[in-house]
């Protein structure tokens, strides 16, 4: 591929500008136990039908990621077979019947390891690719994102993943104070609640981008063809 210097992606508030070299594309928690029927996102009652409609943009954003030959990263939130990394206020949270580390329909709930706590089979990551294990919604939090990010060289984030107003938010906002730009993808990011889907995005391109960017997906797809095509 062709590298440009930088190159210029539509987006709100103000156009995104990024350095192909130094950004990567990290999908946030697009797991088998949040968007498939009979998951754990389902169990506490959720439509996820609603995180299913960011599927097939992400598919479309990974493969010409893929064909530019740039960075992918991937996260799961899930925690330790033995249960040492959960903390007790978050396995009780919301006194539901089944809790984290519970058996559920896809195995043990957000376990690593478990059928659940997997990447959906749509979205499988390619050998090479690093997959972030995370216990909590920040995927900074206890996890070693930051040295790989570093070691990479990466400066900016192409952000898609769910949920929107949970991990991405948290993980944007995060990565903003550690110094680094985040494009969120609209339409690559999900919530089981649209209200929140709107808040959420509204909340990280306010007063001037105060954690960051928002562009639809297809206007970074187009500025990797035209890349690659010069």
């Amino acid at each position: 591929m062709n590298y440009n210097e930088n190159v210029i992606v539509a987006a709100e508030p103000y156009e995104f500008e990024f350095n192909l070299r130094q950004c990567a594309l990290l999908i946030i928690d697009m797991q088998r136990d949040f968007l498939e029927p009979g998951g754990f996102g389902e169990m506490l009652g959720n439509d996820v039908s609603q995180l299913r409609q960011t599927v097939n943009s992400n598919q479309k954003l990974l493969k010409q990621w893929r064909e530019a030959g740039l960075k992918v990263i991937y996260t799961r939130e899930g925690h330790r077979p033995d249960l040492s990394d959960l903390s007790l206020s978050k396995k009780i949270r919301g006194r539901h019947t089944l809790c984290v580390g519970d058996l559920g329909p896809m195995g043990r709930i957000l376990v690593r390891g478990e059928p659940g706590h997997d990447i959906i089979p749509e979205l499988c990551p390619l050998p090479g690719e690093a997959i972030i294990d995370k216990c909590g919604k920040n995927a900074f939090y206890a996890t070693d994102l930051d040295a790989i990010l570093k070691n990479y060289n990466i400066k900016q984030l192409i952000v898609t993943g769910v949920t929107t107003e949970v991990c991405v938010s948290s993980t944007v906002r995060d990565a903003n104070d550690r110094g680094y730009e985040c494009l969120v993808l609209e339409d690559c990011v999900g919530s089981y609640f649209p209200s929140f889907q709107v808040a959420a995005l509204d909340m990280i391109k306010a007063q001037g981008g105060i954690f960051g960017w928002v562009a639809q997906s297809d206007k970074v797809i187009k500025v990797l063809k035209l890349d690659c095509e010069n």
